[in-house]
Formats: structure tokens, sequence, C-alpha cells
């Protein structure tokens, strides 16, 4: 609708300048004058890219509540540590945690104790060490990994755990996007996407599913409003048409601030929670239909050249009835048949996708099956055309090409051999479900994060907690407290610079890499004065932690690698392939991109072609009298980070427990618009249903497909059970909870 609000535009001006208000504007405003640019530091926030010509602003709202909840001046000061038992802090929110400000020395909490205490930098080591030397196996420690971390803290995280000789390196892509790597792995050799920002410029048609740009995204809108803009087709794909992709207002422009904005997607295809594959389906039968009807309709001579499977899919394909697909998408025929027609007509497609295809137990599926459509029509290999998983974490596509994953391939384990000398472990180590799983029966004695907050960011919550405080330690490289560091038997904090901050080491003042959501490799330097003497960067902890575990066993010259990380990025580039000569491109502007050999139509698979799958059609059953539910974010908030507790894109305000749900359903359920509800999951585990609950949700309806709900991640999160995960990957299945609703009395 015309009259409806644009995202962005004056609003989030105000948002921004609030947040920074907030923050302190001594520090907030220099930081938001860097971040981005070619000479600052990249945006915790999300990866998505920045184009070549950047102008003098070069953030979003989120980004810029990332920034200033970074850069805040203030700090835990010892008398708050007094003042706060660890019991009382476990009663507090996560919000209220992480507000308290910077850690701002390393911290200890004594075995049994209920008070954590200031500790030296060496005791600390020394303390993790240790607790390390002291296990029966290298195995009964985790090493988890935030997308936050730079490649070159990735890099000597993993080749520390390595040296000490486990693979247990769960990290955050784990819980988000290891069914797009499986998934394209498996069917184009690689586990990325393939396009740049420049085939978006190219681009006929662009589909965004199961994502939300405006608020997870949001720099992507300004790409999206310029192919809007040169009559390039977006379609959303989602159950919710959320506000970001109906209209945008760029804050960089005048009509932005005071019109109505840039009209973005076109259709808005409402298919129903889960239901993405018999959409697809639907859309490649009419396809299939289309090429007998009039021909010239599938790309036959890339099937023919570079591709494999094409008849047995087609056949496979056949099977489905349309009756079937309507019903397990919620999407009609019709919508379908435009869809293919319009897909049909578009000689370049790109094809976006988050959280809302990766986090179901058909996740790999869901995947596999955006993938067959684009190979069809040829869509990938050439200008304007590929596939576009959209990372959330500013680093965390970086890390897994450092080598972050409990599954290494051979070919990087020696590698690393053969530049350190030391021999690595082959045996597969513990993803993140399977850690949790360790920590929980007792395989695994030792927990130790680079960044990130697991507990929250985890599924069936009590679980975790309790996993995690049956752990003789708990160490965490952190910047601020959450609750994951409030469990745990022993507990070691240790703070580190934030990616805004300046990083001095022996041989001056140092930069970092990261790699965005399409494989470009760029720089991130921290402009800002630390906000406390004690702080250390995140390689300088890691190599740290190494000396004080590995002794002289280790083949490493730790400090002089943390001395200049130009010595790092040297190993890296022998290491990594893509990476070569990694210190002068790196330098040169823009940075550089690693190989992704099917942008050039070479397929890395076991066949040497792509590889069309057949992927079977999910069976969802939901019985009568419950949804089917899916975890989201809002407007306000960043992964497990909550800036406030308003969603003004989707209307609801002063509160974060409340659960989505069609009016309609409302009404057959009984339940009265703000109604408190308790939620209760219905999962099928291995051991047949397994339940969760959580209490004290508001009802609040809206427009969501009939017999779906929705509610806010992590707040939900404890609703999915361990065992309910994507096949084959093990994401956890945030996206297809089947609950049932109860009136508190």
């Amino acid at each position: 609708m015309s009259d409806e609000p644009s995202a962005g535009g004056l609003r989030a001006v105000v948002e921004t300048a609030r947040h920074a208000l907030r923050a302190g504007l001594s520090r907030a405003l220099p930081a938001l004058r860097v971040v981005n640019q070619a000479e600052g530091f990249d945006c915790p926030g999300c990866a998505w890219p920045e184009s070549e010509e950047r102008g003098a602003i070069e953030f979003c709202e989120n980004g810029a509540k990332a920034v200033a909840h970074e850069a805040t001046a203030r700090t835990l000061t010892r008398e708050f540590l007094l003042s706060w038992p660890v019991s009382k802090l476990r009663e507090q929110s996560h919000r209220w945690l992480e507000a308290q400000g910077r850690i701002a020395e390393p911290l200890w909490l004594r075995p049994g104790g209920d008070r954590f205490e200031p500790i030296s930098w060496g005791a600390a080591f020394a303390r993790a060490g240790a607790a390390l030397r002291a296990l029966a196996s290298p195995d009964e420690a985790v090493f988890y990994t935030s997308g936050r971390t730079s490649n070159e803290a990735a890099f000597l995280y993993q080749l520390f755990v390595r040296e000490f000789g486990t693979n247990n390196l769960p990290d955050c892509s784990n819980l988000c996007h290891e069914s797009s790597g499986i998934g394209l792995g498996e069917m184009i050799g690689i586990g990325k996407g393939t396009v740049s920002l420049a085939d978006f410029e190219l681009a006929d048609l662009i589909l965004v599913i199961g994502q939300n740009p405006g608020s997870n995204h949001p720099r992507m809108l300004t790409t999206l409003q310029q192919a809007a803009r040169r009559g390039c087709h977006i379609v959303s794909v989602n159950p919710l048409r959320e506000r970001g992709l109906v209209r945008f207002g760029n804050p960089q422009e005048i009509s932005g601030l005071l019109g109505a904005g840039t009209k973005l997607a076109e259709r808005f295809v409402r298919v129903r929670v889960g239901g993405d594959i018999a959409l697809l389906k639907g859309v490649m039968k009419e396809l299939l239909a289309l090429e007998t009807e009039r021909g010239g309709v599938l790309d036959l001579t890339f099937l023919a050249e570079h591709t494999t499977g094409f008849e047995s899919f087609a056949k496979a394909l056949e099977a489905y009835s349309f009756e079937q697909l309507e019903a397990g998408s919620g999407v009609s025929r019709r919508e379908m048949r435009e869809l293919a027609d319009l897909y049909a007509a578009s000689p370049r497609t790109i094809a976006c996708w988050a959280m809302g295809l990766t986090q179901h137990r058909h996740g790999v599926g869901n995947v596999q099956e955006v993938m067959n459509l684009l190979l069809l029509r040829g869509n990938i290999g050439r200008p304007g055309a590929g596939p576009c998983p959209v990372r959330g974490h500013s680093n965390v596509q970086g890390d897994r090409s450092m080598g972050i994953w409990e599954r290494p391939r051979a070919d990087f384990l020696d590698a690393l051999e053969r530049e350190f000398g030391a021999t690595m472990p082959r045996r597969p180590g513990f993803s993140t479900i399977e850690a949790i799983g360790a920590m929980a029966d007792g395989r695994a004695r030792i927990f130790i994060g680079l960044g990130g907050n697991f507990a929250v960011a985890s599924p069936d919550s009590s679980l975790v907690e309790s996993a995690l405080a049956r752990q003789s330690l708990t160490v965490h490289v952190a910047t601020k407290l959450n609750r994951t560091h409030l469990l745990g038997r022993e507990a070691l904090l240790l703070p580190c610079l934030g990616r805004s901050e300046r990083d001095v080491q022996r041989s001056g003042p140092q930069f970092v890499t990261v790699e965005d959501s399409m494989a470009r490799v760029h720089r991130s330097e921290g402009r800002l004065p630390p906000v406390a003497p004690e702080l250390a960067s995140e390689p300088a902890i890691v190599a740290g932690l190494a000396r004080a575990t590995l002794g002289e066993t280790s083949r490493v010259p730790w400090e002089a690698l943390v001395a200049d990380y130009d010595r790092i990025r040297e190993r890296i580039a022998r290491v990594v392939p893509g990476c070569e000569e990694m210190n002068a491109r790196v330098r040169a502007p823009g940075g550089f991109t690693l190989p992704r050999a099917p942008a050039e139509r070479r397929f890395e698979t076991p066949s040497g072609r792509a590889e069309l799958r057949e992927v079977a059609l999910p069976k969802i059953e939901v019985p009568p009298g419950r949804l089917l539910l899916m975890t989201l974010r809002s407007h306000d908030q960043y992964n497990t980070t909550i800036y406030g507790d308003d969603d003004r894109y989707r209307g609801v305000f002063g509160g974060r427990r409340v659960v989505f749900v069609h009016p309609d359903d409302l009404r057959a359920l009984g339940l009265a618009v703000g109604a408190t509800v308790d939620l209760t999951s219905h999962c099928t585990g291995p051991h047949g249903e397994e339940n969760r609950s959580v209490r004290g949700f508001r009802t609040v309806a809206y427009d969501i497909p009939r017999g779906c709900a929705a509610a806010y991640f992590p707040e939900a999160n404890a609703l999915v059970p361990l065992a309910h995960h994507a096949e084959g990957s093990l994401t956890p299945a945030y996206k297809s909870i089947v609950v049932s609703l109860t009136a508190r009395s």
C-alpha cells in the first residue's frame, strides 16, 4: 500500500542518534565516522559487503546500534562486582547484563564462588592452561567461536586447538547457516554463494527467500533500491510481509527522509511456515510445462554440459500433484504459475536467502531446492545470476575459511602440518549440537568461547544451561557480560578489544581482516582508544592461552605472530587456498575475493558438474488446535543482543514476550487478542514426542498464514529440543516448531 510507512527514513536517523547519545557522543561519533570506511573498521553487525564507491555514511540504523553498543564508555567497576553476586546476576535479563558496560579487566569466578574478582592476565592464562593439560583427553574440551572473530584470531584459534589435539571447534555457523554449506557443497562443490555486488546491478529478478533484510541486513536495502529503480523485479517469499521489503526510505536521500520511499518487492508470495520446498516444486513443475509448451525456457545447453541428474530430477518432480503442493505451501497454483512466468522471462536471476530456509528440519533440502531452480535456467556462473546466502555475523564466513570447522578437509590439515611441523588430529570434532550433548553427559568438561553468548543462542535452553553448569571450567573471550558467563563451576572472563578500538602490538598499530557474504576479504582497523588499559586483542588472548597450555611442546612462534599480524597473514597465505600474497592483496583498495569455482562454471563435485538433487517433500503434520511456530528477530536486536523492547516495523512496543497469530486462529483457539498464554512445543525426537514450555507470552493478532505463528529469538529458543534439528547439518530447527497455546488464568 502506498500509505504504508517505509523502512528506514527519518525515524532511522532519530534512532541512530538516540543510541549514539546513550553510548556517549565522544566515542560513538568518531566510531561512526570510520565504520565500513576503507581506512576504518568493519561493522560488527551483518556481513553485507561495502560498495567500491563509499559515501560519508556507510552504516545502517542497526549497524549504528551495534557500534554504539560496543563503543560505550561504561565499564564494569570493581564496586559493581562486589555488589552483585553471580546468583543475583543470573536473575537479570540478557539486556540488563549487557547494558552494564564493558568488561575492563580479566575476571575470575573461583570454584564454588559467587562473585567475580580481578585476576592478572598471567594468572588467568596459567589457570586455563593447567585445567586443559589436566584433561584425560583433548576431546574433553569444547572451543566455540562467534562470527565476529577476525580472520587472524580465528586462524590462530584453530591452530591452537588442533595443536592441542582436537577438532572440537563448533561455531555459530552450526546454529545458522550450516544447512547452506552442506546443501551447496553437495550440489556445486562449495558452501558459499557465487555472486558479487556487481551482479545485483545486472540481475533481472531477485528472489528474497526466507530473509528479512530490513531488520537483519539493512544495508542490503540500498542495493535492492538501486535494483528496483532500474527495473529489476524483486519478489519476497516469506510467511510475513516484512516492512523492509515493502518500501525503503533511504536516510541518505532527502526523498527517503521526507517522502514515501522506494517500492522494493513487487510481489509477496506468502508461503506457509515450512512450505518452501512445496512452493519451489510447484514453480519448477510449471517451468517444465512451459518448456514443453513453447521451448526456450530451460537452459538445455547448460544442463547438458554442466549438470548431472536432470532426467531423474524431472521424473521425480512429475510424481507430485499440484493439490499436494498447494496444501504443503499454502500458495495457489495460480501464484506458482505467475512466479514461473516471471522467472522464465528473466534471463538473469539471483536467489538470496537466510535463516528462514536453513533453520528447518529440512533446511538442507530447502537450500538444494533453491539451487535446483537456479540450475534449470543456468543461473550460476554468469553475470547477474547465482545463489546468495546472506550471512548474519560479520565474519562467520571468514572463520570457516580460516579453519573453524569440526570436520576439516584433509588437504587443509596437510597444509597446516607442512607449515608448522605439528601433527594435526584427523578425527571429526563436535558441532554445536554435539558439543551440547557432550557437555550434558560428561564427555566434555571445559568450555572455551571466543565471543558469543552460547547459552542464549542455543536451543533447549534449560539443557544447555545445565550442561554449562557441569563444566569444571568455562573461559570466555568477551567485551560485555552475558548469561553464558554466569554458568560453570569456575569461570574466567578475558576482556578483548572491540572491533572499533585501536590494536597496538610490539611492532606498532595493527589491522585485522574479515570476509563478507560475497567472499570479499578486506581490512578492518579500529580507531578508538581502548575503553580500558587492561584490554587485549583476540589474537593476543589466543596466543596467551596457547602458550600457557602447550608450553615448550608447541611448534608455533606465538609471540612473534602476535607482535606483527602480517606474520599471521603470511602463514594464512601458505595454508588457505586463495589467500596467496595476502598481505599485499588486502592492502589494495577493497581487498580481494576468494576463489569460488562455480562462479566460473567449474564444479568441484565427484562428477565434476553441478548435481541436481531430488528433494523429498517434507511431511509436516500439525494436529488440530496446534500451530507451526517460527522464531524471528525484532528490529531492535542483533542476534542475542537486545537494544530495546520495541519492534516498530511490526507494531510491537513495550515487550518481547509475544506470539504472532492470525486473528482467525486466535478465534478458533478461543483466545483474545492480548491474552497471556503459555507455549508448549510438541517435537518428535528419537524417543518419541519431546515437550518444552515457555510462559507468559502475549498474543498479537498478525497477518501471518493460517496455522502458523511466530515468536522472538532467543525468548522462544527453549521450545526447541536438542534433537529437533536439520537433517544433515544439525542446525537447530528454530523455524518449524509445532506448538500449543494455553491461556493463563
